[in-house]
């Protein structure tokens, strides 16, 4: 298998791990000194286990959290990902208690591979999160 299809066959196996929240696939999945950072944690957050730390965060706020790939371009060493994040609103969220309405937005991710097919990092596009960030309307 080549290294497009090996990383696009990842992507899903990756889909299947954050929305299982399972651990043994994560660390098969991503390299132990991938570095993450995230505006939930101060510091950088590392390996499988780092990355499923801010997925278990959402789940405290949207307990039936689900992430689905709706579109991906592959390559050998990265792979874009457009995902469809549902969910309930279920728990407090950034000091909101919960709503429990449903909620639906697409999120576009961009993730690194190294040598092994193991995910080193990823880069999130904050779209209209950024702007309103920029603009001191969010945190």
């Amino acid at each position: 298998m080549n290294k497009i299809e090996r990383n696009r066959q990842n992507m899903y196996r990756f889909m299947e791990c954050i929305n299982t929240n399972d651990k043994i696939l994560a660390e098969e999945l991503i390299a132990p000194d991938a570095k993450f950072t995230t505006p939930v944690s101060a510091e950088p957050l590392y390996g499988g286990a780092g990355y499923l730390s801010v997925v278990d965060l959402m789940r405290k706020s949207f307990s039936d959290i689900r992430w689905d790939i709706a579109d991906m371009a592959v390559e050998e060493g990265k792979v874009a990902v457009s995902w469809i994040c549902s969910g309930t609103h279920n728990g407090e969220f950034m000091g909101l208690p919960p709503t429990y309405k449903k909620i639906s937005f697409s999120v576009m991710n961009f993730y690194y591979f190294n040598a092994d097919g193991k995910i080193i990092s990823d880069v999130a596009a904050q779209g209209m999160f950024g702007l309103l960030a920029t603009l001191g309307l969010i945190k």
